[in-house]
Parts: C-alpha cells; structure tokens; sequence
C-alpha cells in the first residue's frame, strides 16, 4: 500500500556549553546531567527497545556542537558519573524512608531502574553517549544533522564571515564526532535571513528548516504550502513546521504534556523532604534545588501542595493512548491533505528534545508507543529528510521568507530592552577576527593558539541561548556574566596580537576554561 503521508519526527538537541572547571560543582553544569538522565539516555533506551523489537522507525535529531563537545568532554563526564551515584546513594535511603507499603513504593522503584540503565549505557559508551547516537545512524534507523556552531542566531550577524564561520565550525567539529559530513543543518532558533542557504552550500549542506511562515510567506507561494518541502535558488532544500502536530504535544493548554496522569515538574525532593535528609545530596554551597526524584503527578489546574502522588501504570497507559491518538490525527490530517494536494504530504514535526523526558518525563514512551503503532499500519509511514529527499527529488524553488519559531515570528525574541546592548560588541568583536584572519593567514606558535582561542570566545559569545536567557528572565545574571567574559577574553587576546606581547598563562587558563571546538582552525573566519 502506498502512504498517504510521512512523518518527521525532528528533536533539536541543544544546550549552551556550560564547563566550569575552576569550581567543584556548579549549578548551570545540572543542566547537562539533567539532560542526560532525563532525556538523551533515555532516548537511546528508547531507540534500542524498537530496534530488538525489529519495529522499523526512523527519527532526526539535531545534536548541536556545544552539546555534542560537552557529551564528550572527559571533565564533564566524570562529573556525571559523580551525579549518578549521588543519585543512587539517594534511592537506597528513599527505599527506607518510603516504606514497602507506600504509595510512593512504585515511582522509588522507577528510578532505581532507570538511573540503573543510565549507568549501564554510560558505562557501556565508556562515558561518550554520542557514540550511541553514532551507532543508531550508522544503522540506518537516526539521521543526526547539525546546527550553528555555538548556537549563533545567523539573522543578526553583520559580518558574512562570522555567519560563515559558525557553519564551518559545526561542519568540522561533526566530521570529527561521527565521521562523515552533516547532511542537514538546524538554524539555530530557525533563524533564516537571505543568503544562509548560500552559505549552507558551500559547506555541503543539503537541507534545513524553517518555521511555518518560512515557506508560507516566500515567493513565489508553495504550491504544497508546508507539506513539501521546496528548494532555495541554491539549490538547497527547506522543510517548515506543521503547526497541527505541534501543537498537540507544545500547547499548554490542549498538549499532551499537560495530562493529569503525567509526573509534575514543579515538585521535587529537593525542597519537599528534610533539609538535613537532603543536605548530603545538594552542592557544597547547601542551597536547595531540584534533584530529579519527583513524586507528584500533574493531578489539574491545583496548587503545588494539592498535587497527587505519581502512578507509573496510569501514565504509561496515558502515553500509549496520546501516542495512538497522534497517529489517528495524522491519518485524517494526511488523507485530506492527499486528496487536496494530489501527492502524499510530508508532516514535519519539530520539537525541542529535552521536552521528551526533562520537562515531559513519559515523552520517550510516547515516542515508543508512536513508532510501536506506525509499524502496525500502512497509511503513515516515518521518514528523515534525506530520505524523503531521495524519494521525491523534484521540488518547487522559491525564495524563503526570513522567519524564526520565536515568539512572534521574526527576530525579537533575541533583539530587545533587555539584551540589545550586546551586539555593538559582538559585532566589533566579529570585525576584529575577520580583521586577524585575513592578516595573519599563516600563523604558528603561540599566535595560532591565540587567534585559535579568539575564535572559541567569539564563538561562545554568539550563542544565542545568552540573549534568549536575558528576554525570558531566567539565570539573567548567568548571560550576562558568559558574554561579558567571552568578550573580555576576546579583547584581551587581541590586544596582545596588537602589542606583540603575549601572557601565554592567561591563554592557558582561556584554553583549558573554554576548550569547545579543541581543533578549530581561526582560517573559518577567513
């Protein structure tokens, strides 16, 4: 039977590279070893379950540099080994505390297995999970692309070259991770602006995606609107949100994440249990903050204190059942199209991928159920972008309209009140390194490794993540600090190519502090 519609099931994979070597622990570091737990292990767990079960599934996942250099940095990994067994010297007393008969006895249970498995898929990759990414594309069921470099919003970089620049890092840093040449990339906070397909060109990109209106508003109009993709003038081809599937997992209000049934976020044992019962497994400085261990399931629209306690049959069977009504929408959603399009539609379905077991703990379930069922019917068929592509290579060309997934559409998300102030320097900053990298094309020694250095902090002072932390309110001092200090680090090093002076101790510290990129060459700024 021939599909009446394909699915794209697309996780982008991004945190900021957050290493801090110089403390023993560091609160902004919990994001990664959250992730991991919570979402990257489980994952792998996941795709290693359909794949014994023989259950052919096919997904996407962007794995952004910054994530990808954390995931394999030695420091980083050995901390997370530490983070483990804080966590499993917790649930040995949490067995105690709760009783055999609690109510809480099954969710205790839970975690004791999976924080089992993350250490045994830990293990198993020696410590670098991407190795495991690695092995789901190699065979054939992942198709993992790549993003800017750092995270760097393209749309309000002046200077070609630092957009350049991020392209080519990424492209390098994901030749060395897995191997061969990205095929696709995810703009970062799918920010396009005319003339980054160009630059995807030039570095073998063949694809990556926009929001909705990105192929909506470009000229001429789609002819399949957002349900196929089209081709840039450059040949470079484009794949836009649908809004419908989002929409049932992002919206607060109808989403699936929102069910009674699921764990609640907001409710951890780091401020509900004992103060000296939990000190032991806070950082040094002994301030109360989320552990991972959750006990309260969602329960309704009730304060945090009213929330009920957490049953794992009753949120996997609501799993299950999200899963098999989001294929039953995809089946109408694709016959109508099909029958108004003429052509079997593609459905891309973008989401970040830390709501799939961070923020929505039962999200990699849905994920399983949803493959278990896809591999039960004909109709909808899952898809990657390089397959679809091979499979209907001729497409309509048309011009994308600039766009993000931001809040309202366009650039204001990352261009405000509260973190306008940052790019007069980063802009000058670019024009610095641009400035170096075309005088100094042949450097050795200590120059290489300070115009080498430059590129990691202008690099990391683009991430975008520094300016959308600003806007949301969160961590503010945090961004503040990171593009202050990049920026710093930047000028410093700078001036000692001015001087011809060089502090080879300072360029150490930068060095070991802000080692992202290990083998970036400062000539993708040329």
């Amino acid at each position: 039977m021939t599909p009446v519609g394909y699915l794209a099931i697309v996780l982008h994979a991004h945190l900021p590279f957050v290493r801090h070597p110089e403390f023993e622990d560091f609160l902004e570091e919990d994001w990664l070893y959250e992730a991991m737990t919570e979402t990257y292990i489980p994952l792998l767990l996941m795709m290693e379950k359909l794949k014994n079960e023989n259950i052919p599934f096919r997904l996407t996942m962007s794995i952004t540099p910054p994530l990808a250099n954390m995931l394999s940095d030695e420091m980083l990994q050995s901390r997370y080994s530490k983070y483990l067994s804080n966590l499993e010297s917790l649930i040995k007393k949490e067995f105690a505390r709760v009783g055999k008969n609690s109510q809480f006895r099954s969710t205790v249970e839970l975690y004791e297995k999976r924080i089992a498995a993350c250490r045994n898929v830990f293990e198993k990759f020696s410590g670098n999970i991407l190795e495991g990414f690695k092995k789901f594309q190699d065979e054939g069921f992942l198709e993992i692309i790549t993003c800017t470099g750092t995270h760097g919003f393209l749309p309000l970089m002046i200077e070609k070259a630092c957009q350049r620049a991020q392209v080519r890092a990424a492209v390098a840093d994901y030749r060395e991770k897995f191997g061969k040449r990205p095929r696709g990339i995810w703009l970062a906070e799918c920010g396009y602006t005319e003339g980054v397909d160009e630059i995807l060109k030039e570095n073998g990109i063949r694809f990556f995606f926009t929001d909705t209106h990105g192929i909506l508003y470009g000229k001429p109009r789609p002819k399949y609107a957002v349900y196929a993709p089209v081709y840039c003038p450059s040949g470079v081809a484009v794949f836009a949100r649908d809004v419908e599937s989002s929409m049932q997992v992002w919206s607060a209000e109808v989403g699936y994440p929102g069910d009674y049934r699921y764990r609640e976020f907001y409710r951890d044992v780091g401020h509900d249990l004992p103060y000296n019962y939990i000190k032991p497994h806070l950082h040094k400085d002994g301030v109360r903050r989320n552990i991972g261990i959750k006990y309260y399931r969602i329960t309704g629209k009730v304060p945090l204190n009213k929330k009920q306690p957490y049953n794992p049959d009753w949120a996997a069977e609501a799993a299950e059942s999200h899963a098999k009504h989001f294929l039953f929408c995809r089946k109408m959603q694709s016959e109508y199209l099909c029958s108004s399009l003429g052509r079997a539609p593609v459905v891309v379905s973008p989401y970040d991928a830390e709501l799939y077991g961070h923020w929505w703990w039962e999200g990699p379930d849905f994920l399983y159920f949803l493959f278990r069922e896809m591999a039960f019917q004909k109709e909808i068929k899952p898809i990657t972008p390089s397959e679809y592509l091979g499979k209907f290579p001729q497409l309509q060309v048309m011009k994308p309209s600039p766009s993000t997934w931001g809040d309202k559409g366009y650039n204001e998300v990352w261009l405000n009140g509260t973190n306008d102030w940052i790019y007069r320097h980063l802009h000058y900053a670019g024009e610095k390194m641009v400035f170096w990298a075309g005088k100094i094309k042949n450097a050795s020694g200590i120059k290489e490794r300070i115009l080498n250095q430059m590129a990691r902090e202008l690099l990391l002072a683009e991430s975008s993540d520094w300016a959308f932390i600003m806007t949301t309110g969160t961590m503010v001092a945090y961004a503040h600090k990171r593009t202050k200090l990049h920026l710093k680090n930047f000028i410093t090093l700078s001036e000692m190519l001015e001087k011809n002076k060089f502090n080879e101790k300072f360029l150490k510290t930068c060095e070991e502090r802000n080692n992202i990129f290990p083998n970036i060459d400062y000539r993708v700024y040329g």
